[in-house]
């Protein structure tokens, strides 16, 4: 999954969506099919930025992160189980905003999971990289992994993480102008 976040195309989603892909291709609700080409990726954070041909893109408004409360009811939209080849529409799932600020630290997989957004709603493969919405539509988090009963199930049990999208936001912009995100940074001491 993933979400339009500009009218002239731009598509962010998960890196782990578009890992090793050799070609990426984007369809929209409706069932228009769009060759995508990867602008950049994040490892680290999970995000990845993608790019439509073209303008006058249906585009979702994006929202503040830093303005959520435990309990605001949202929404994850996406592409569970590809019951998009179904209808050629998203589904949704609603819930609430279970918890703010999770810190997860660095993975075994290297990417860093900090001031993740919980939810209880719907999240189950396929929804990574989709948005997870306020009430007022606005994107405020991006869908990215969850917790399963055990390791044989691969079902959501109402425990799912999403990225903040402030976070993302800033990710996305660094990959438009540099296609990577540098932290090649030094502190001076020694």
């Amino acid at each position: 999954s993933g979400v339009v976040i500009s009218p002239d195309g731009y598509v962010l989603t998960n890196h782990h969506v578009v890992q090793g892909a050799d070609r990426i291709t984007v369809i929209l609700s409706g069932g228009n099919e769009y060759d995508a080409q990867l602008v950049g990726t994040d490892e680290t954070s999970d995000l990845a930025l993608l790019k439509l041909d073209g303008n006058n893109y249906p585009y979702a408004e994006l929202g503040d992160s830093d303005d959520l409360m435990i309990g605001e009811w949202i929404i994850a939209i996406g592409n569970p189980f590809q019951l998009f080849s179904v209808s050629n529409k998203p589904s949704a799932s609603v819930g609430i905003i279970s918890a703010i600020h999770m810190d997860f630290g660095q993975q075994k997989s290297g990417k860093v999971f900090q001031d993740m957004i919980q939810t209880d709603a719907a999240i189950n493969r396929g929804n990574s990289g989709g948005p997870l919405v306020n009430s007022l539509g606005e994107v405020i988090g991006i869908n990215t992994f969850i917790y399963t009963a055990s390791q044989f199930s691969e079902g959501s049990i109402g425990i799912g993480f999403a990225i903040p999208i402030n976070l993302a936001k800033d990710i996305a912009e660094e990959l438009k102008i540099s296609g990577k995100i540098d932290r090649s940074f030094s502190t001076g001491l020694a």
